[in-house]
């Protein structure tokens, strides 16, 4: 099994997590960083634990204080042989923790960045569906929709031939619409993930969320679909390896 998008860097002990994944059957994780230094600490990680792989790039939130040094760096870390994707990048237009036009100038440097380097890209949208498949309408490369949230971007997603993930809210009683899109996604473009620590699944909703925990978004996802855990499983994991490149 894999969680094709965690923070491990902001778990309050990484090496435990990634024994307690393993443990529940979790051997994959894909981990996620942030900004500079961030991503630095996720490749440290990915160094340190064989299944272990980083997604690098600079968050919207943090676009506000990126310069132009920083996607420098970020372009010299993705050449790191465990660095499998860009991201997380996009929009957020909820939190708006960033101005937005840093936003979107962080975004389109790293699709840039993308492009030019092959790498997948990982996509964050809130509040900001129509700006973000604008940004990425001449986008040529592999997408992923991170923590998919926005049923009226799938039409578009499928079109394009993206890859969706859900995160830990399609378990979430009233996520009725999330389990629906679900259901329509092509069995060859699904993915889950824990988005760790953030969004523990409804069996332990409360909690600190962690990578072993994907195993409650495979079991929603599968009943959802109607199909079994395992072949669900298995058949993310070959999908992880396929967009990711593992």
């Amino acid at each position: 099994m894999i969680d094709t998008h965690a923070h491990l860097t902001s778990l309050d002990n990484p090496d435990e997590a990634v024994e307690r994944a393993r443990e529940a059957g979790v051997t994959r994780i894909l981990t996620v960083g942030t900004d500079v230094r961030d991503c630095r600490r996720a490749l440290t990680l990915a160094e340190k634990h064989e299944g272990v792989h980083g997604i690098l790039g600079i968050h919207p939130h943090e676009a506000g204080t990126a310069a132009e040094a920083d996607f420098a760096q970020l372009r010299d870390l993705l050449a790191h042989p465990k660095a499998v994707g860009v991201g997380e990048t996009g929009l957020d237009w909820y939190r708006d923790y960033a101005p937005r036009d840093d936003q979107r100038r962080a975004f389109a440097a790293q699709l840039e960045l993308a492009s030019e380097l092959s790498k997948t890209v990982v996509i964050h949208t809130r509040a900001a569906d129509d700006d973000t498949l604008a940004a990425l309408a001449g986008f040529a490369g592999t997408v992923v929709l991170h923590c998919f949230s926005s049923p009226r971007m799938l039409p578009t997603a499928l079109e394009r031939g993206w890859y969706v993930s859900f995160a830990g809210n399609v378990t979430f009683p009233k996520a009725v619409d999330l389990r629906l899109a679900a259901t329509e996604v092509p069995a060859e473009r699904i993915l889950a993930e824990t988005d760790s620590p953030y969004l523990a699944p409804q069996p332990v909703r409360g909690r600190r969320n962690e990578p072993a925990n994907v195993v409650h978004t495979v079991e929603t996802l599968a009943q959802a679909r109607g199909e079994e855990p395992a072949e669900l499983d298995a058949q993310i994991e070959r999908n992880a390896s396929a967009c990711f490149g593992l």
